[in-house]
Parts: structure tokens; C-alpha cells; sequence
């Protein structure tokens, strides 16, 4: 079992920059691929990010990719999301997710296993 906190969440300007975390409980953070997924209000959820377990293998949705990174600190059981650049139809929930596969870097929301509760993130225009 995996326990995922998200924080870093907030109100920003239209090009401005936030970064997200997502610590996870647990001692084998190593063994998880994680992803960021994302919910506007009235529309699907979506794929943001992912990393593998080991973090040498990302992917990206094409609508963050060049202004969002995603980076996994593997000692801090920590995964984070640099967004920098930021719109307002980048505003929605943030979700973290962990998948059991370390080694895929999935865009499907079905193939992770663990959520967060989600972190707000509101762009101004």
C-alpha cells in the first residue's frame, strides 16, 4: 500500500510558475512508476506526466510538453512537477498516481494503482 500526498498547489498569474510535490509513503518508492494527472471542473481527467521508477524515462502530454517537468527524488519519496509557463486552461486538480510497473511511463489512468487527493492549481489570465 502506497499513501500519496500532494502540496505546492495555488493561484498563479498567466506565465508564471509553480512546483508541485508528491511525497509517498513507504520504503519502496524506488519500485514505482509515478504519473501526474490532471481534472479541470466539467471535464475528464487527464494525463499530464510520468516517470519510471528509476527516473531515466519520462513522457510528457503534448499540451505541457517544453513548459512542465517531471522529476522523482527517489531518498525523499518524492516525485515533483515543475510548471512553468502556465496558462489558464492549465487549471484544474492535480493528481499524483503510483503504478506498480516500474518500468512504464503510462499515459492510461487505469494502469496506476495509488492516488493522491489532489492539489488545486489556479491560473489567472
Amino acid at each position: 500500500q502506497v499513501q500519496l500526498v500532494e502540496s505546492g498547489g495555488g493561484l498563479v498569474q498567466t506565465g508564471g510558475s509553480l512546483r508541485l510535490s508528491c511525497a509517498a509513503s513507504g520504503r519502496t518508492f524506488s519500485m514505482y512508476a509515478m504519473g501526474w494527472f490532471r481534472q479541470a471542473p466539467g471535464k475528464e481527467r487527464e494525463f499530464v506526466a510520468a516517470i519510471s521508477g528509476s527516473g531515466g524515462s519520462t513522457y510528457y502530454a503534448d499540451s505541457v510538453k517544453g513548459r512542465f517537468t517531471i522529476s522523482r527524488d527517489n531518498a525523499k519519496n518524492t516525485v515533483y512537477l515543475q510548471m512553468n509557463s502556465l496558462k489558464p486552461e492549465d487549471t484544474a486538480v492535480y493528481y499524483c498516481a503510483a503504478d506498480k510497473n516500474r518500468y512504464r511511463t503510462s499515459s492510461s489512468y487505469s494502469t496506476y494503482d495509488y492516488w493522491g487527493q489532489g492539489t488545486q492549481v489556479t491560473v489567472s489570465s
